[in-house]
């Protein structure tokens, strides 16, 4: 007598697989959902989990597929499919729809000025008349407060139209700004593990108030850590800055850096190559240039790795005053003012022709 298959029969045969986060089986747990159909030997039906993510669906749809065949019988060609009860989440939109170009400075290693790069860069850019946001993403040592003159002030939020409260960034010299600085005691040290430090970042991201910019520059931390992948993995980069000094141990570290943005899975243009305390000139003596820590290194580096030198800053006192006393030096009248916004025309310069030569960013998927 030939074989006959019926809803109950399959039933029977799957109490006997058990859900290892329970111990129950899968029948009385409800897992198995009313879609049975039957097709001669053909079998297929669905089990139910709480959320895409549980650890157990894999096996547990083998071990169903396996008790079938065991109970039943071996000619069964059960066909099971996976439905969750929580949905999966769509995959976030633009966080930042308002931004044309997303631009990433960041160094091989700490101590080069790459925040005051960043400061001066994103200053400048607004005194050319671009709308200009700055994120301070360097969560273990934010410096962009002090660089403004804004480390008592106050953070707010503001309820946009949708309901949404969102944090309202602080505003000065034409630059918005967020920094981990004015949400943590400015005397403590941030003891924060990776994953939180990465929560963090994205909330200043995509829970503040950004609105319509020309350029989002984001101050990275040095070197190469989670927060570099929090943000390539967040924004799709329009494209990053390296910045060195001339000496070798810098230029070692900052060809690193330009590797991880070049690498296949990162894959962010590099804009350029930024050479900080390329020389220092005394005061009294404005024609005198002395090397203090090598001539050239990245310029040298750039021409190297082909990619462009967008400038050579000096190293002025009156730079890192300027940082100190919360007025960058791009607002000065005086040389270095000059060499910072000749800086920003250069970055946007190279920004335009990233976007007219290359497809856009996008954002980096890790499995």
């Amino acid at each position: 007598m030939e074989k006959r298959l019926y809803p109950k029969l399959i039933l029977d045969a799957l109490s006997h697989v058990r859900y290892p986060g329970t111990g129950k089986d899968i029948v009385s747990s409800e897992m198995v959902e009313d879609d049975i159909r039957i097709d001669g030997m053909k079998v297929s039906f669905s089990l139910i989990f709480d959320k895409p993510t549980d650890p157990f669906a894999k096996s547990l749809v083998k071990s169903a597929e396996a008790a079938i065949k065991t109970y039943i019988g071996e000619e069964v060609e059960p066909t099971i499919a996976t439905k969750f009860r929580t949905a999966v989440p769509p995959k976030p939109a633009n966080p930042l729809p308002g931004v044309k170009n997303i631009i990433g400075v960041s160094s091989g290693k700490g101590g080069v000025g790459k925040s005051t790069i960043a400061v001066n860069l994103a200053v400048s850019l607004a005194q050319l008349g671009y709308k200009v946001g700055l994120l301070d993403a360097d969560i273990f040592g934010p410096s962009a407060p002090k660089m403004f003159g804004l480390e008592d002030a106050p953070v707010y939020m503001v309820q946009k139209e949708d309901g949404r409260n969102l944090i309202a960034p602080l505003e000065k010299y034409g630059v918005k700004l967020l920094s981990i600085g004015f949400l943590v005691d400015k005397e403590q040290a941030v003891l924060w593990r990776g994953g939180m430090a990465s929560n963090a970042l994205r909330q200043l991201i995509t829970e503040a108030d950004w609105g319509e910019l020309d350029y989002f520059v984001i101050d990275m931390p040095p070197g190469t850590s989670d927060i570099h992948l929090t943000l390539v993995q967040t924004l799709a980069i329009t494209g990053a800055i390296v910045v060195t000094t001339p000496q070798d141990v810098a230029l070692a570290d900052a060809r690193k850096g330009v590797s991880m943005f070049q690498s296949d899975k990162v894959n962010v243009p590099i804009l350029g190559i930024v050479e900080n305390m390329s020389w220092f000139t005394p005061a009294a003596h404005p024609d005198e240039r002395y090397y203090i820590f090598g001539k050239d290194g990245g310029k040298n580096l750039a021409e190297k790795l082909g990619v462009e030198l967008l400038g050579q800053i000096p190293l002025v006192a009156t730079i890192c005053k300027g940082g100190d006393d919360g007025m960058p030096v791009t607002l000065q009248n005086s040389v270095s003012g000059a060499a910072f916004i000749e800086l920003a025309r250069k970055v946007a310069t190279a920004t335009d022709r990233r976007n007219d030569t290359l497809p856009p960013t996008h954002k980096v998927e890790f499995n």
